[in-house]
This record gives structure tokens, sequence and C-alpha cells, in this order.
């Protein structure tokens, strides 16, 4: 009920407006640039529910917003701050009645089309990497290293798992088989969420092939139903509320690392720019994943 009376004197505000000629439709635009990944140590500077819950409240509570807008430009990342990113704009979009349109710019793979899956309708340029709905997990090994430059490994656990795929021990089978299990578990949980957000646009009998964790140009989404159309924010947004349409644009707050060189850091100590060198590497690497 109190839902409906907020929608009730929203639509008599813009109403208002209309008739004193003041009418600037309103669209929040939430940037969503990055790899996906918890706001811990280095990786301080991604998307996570920590950094973005701020600016997705705010763009929520314009007064009079006719949208919210996702600019999305991800290769993925955590599944988890994936799903919680996702959940947060759909509970606030169902609370406050306001649609919400999703726009992939170069990349919206993995976690990244998660993101996108947040709206209501999906649009993407036709060069556009959509997909990779899968999980993945990487690691290296270390055993032959360390044996042939004399390191004796020490390891004593409590627990028959605790070492789990420790890089520095040989790689035992049971270890991969509990990894395979919980990846199972994680894709299952994404394709669940891909099937309740695109119910009735992607086809059943097609689901192998889209859930192989394959990517597809934007064009190529449309017609296999992962993405609604081909178009960038300002013009989709502007054809469906007018030319007099204002964006107001919501990120989390970058330090002045992450500006001057892209990655984020505390403070120019050797230890705190060294852990964010070795983050930009890693971000990189999950571009590099999509010709990126």
């Amino acid at each position: 009920m109190i839902s409906f009376v907020r929608q009730r004197l929203q639509d008599g505000v813009i109403s208002v407006r209309r008739l004193l000629g003041r009418d600037h439709p309103i669209v929040a635009v939430i940037r969503l640039y990055g790899v996906i990944a918890p706001n811990i140590g280095r990786n301080r500077g991604s998307l996570n529910l920590a950094a973005l819950a701020g600016p997705i409240e705010a763009a929520f509570k314009i007064r009079g917003v006719s949208a919210v807008a996702l600019a999305i430009n991800s290769p993925g990342g955590s599944p988890v701050q994936s799903a919680l990113l996702t959940r947060r704009i759909r509970s606030l979009a169902e609370e406050r009645g306001v649609p919400v349109f999703a726009f992939a710019e170069d990349v919206a793979a993995s976690g990244g089309y998660w993101l996108a899956l947040a709206g209501d309708e999906i649009f993407v340029d036709r060069n556009s990497i959509v997909g990779s709905i899968g999980v993945i997990s990487a690691g290296f090994g270390f055993t032959g290293l360390i044996e042939k430059i004399g390191v004796e490994r020490r390891l004593h656990t409590a627990g028959d798992s605790k070492s789990l795929l420790d890089p520095f021990s040989p790689e035992q089978p049971e270890d991969v088989e509990q990894l395979t299990r919980i990846q199972a578990e994680m894709h299952e949980s994404f394709k669940a969420m891909v099937r309740e957000r695109r119910v009735g646009k992607i086809d059943n009998e097609q689901e192998s092939s889209l859930f192989n964790g394959n990517i597809w140009t934007g064009q190529n989404a449309v017609s296999l139903g992962l993405v609604d159309g081909l178009g960038d924010l300002r013009q989709v947004m502007r054809e469906k509320y007018g030319d007099k349409t204002r964006f107001k644009l919501f990120a989390p707050k970058e330090g002045w690392l992450q500006r001057r060189f892209g990655f984020a850091a505390q403070s120019a100590l050797p230890a705190e720019f060294a852990d964010g060198m070795v983050q930009a590497l890693i971000e990189r690497a999950h571009w590099s994943r999509f010709g990126h």
C-alpha cells in the first residue's frame, strides 16, 4: 500500500511539472566499470556492494526519476559480489517502481553479464562481448620450482581439506573433485538467474550452448535472446523519454592513484604502491580473456 501511494505521488509530481512546462525527465546512470571483487586489501577500487551501495541508493532516491540506467563495462569476477549488486538493484527497482535499463559497452561477460541481468531490458553495441555464463578458477603450481631451488615445504593442518589446492603441494584428485563440485553449484546459481531474468526471451532448447561459457558479439547476443537490442545509453533513453532527458551519473569514488594510474591504493608507500601494481596486473588478466 505504501509503495502504491508513493508511486501515485510520484506520478502527480511528474504531471505538475508537465503542466508547468518544466518537464525534464531524469535518468540516473550508475557506472559499473571494472573487475568485480570484494573491497579488501589490494582489491580496493573494484566493483562490489561495499563501494556501490551508496551510489545505488542515491540513484533510486532522485525525486521523480524516470529510470535508472546501468553503464556496464566489466569482464566479471566474484560471483558473490555480482549477485549482491544485482539483488540490491532489483530490490530498489521493485520497491520504488523504477524501471532499470542495462547498457553493455566493450564487455559484459561472466559477472559483467550477471550485472546486466539487473536490467528490465539490456542493450549492447553490435561489437560488445557478451556472455561467458560459466565459472572459472585459475592458479599456479610451484612444486617443481621449490624442489629445484632446494626449498622444503612444511605444512601442518587440522582438517583433511584445510590445504585444498595448496599451490606448493602436488595437486590431489579429491581436491579437484571438490573444486569442481563448488564450481558446478555456482554455475547452477548463475544459470538460474539467467532463466529468471530472461524468461520468455531465451530459447530453452539452446541452453546447452548458452550456458557453456561461450561468448558472443552484441549482434549475435540479440538473436540468442541474451539481450534485447542494439543501442547506446544516451540514444535509447532519449528515444524512450524524449530529447529533453537529463542524465545524472553515480559511481564509486576513486582515489588519486586510481585516477592517475588506473588502480587503487591508500598511499604512495612502496608496499601499497606494489599492491596496486599487482592488482592492475590481475585486472589486466581479466580483461585480456576478452581481447581487451
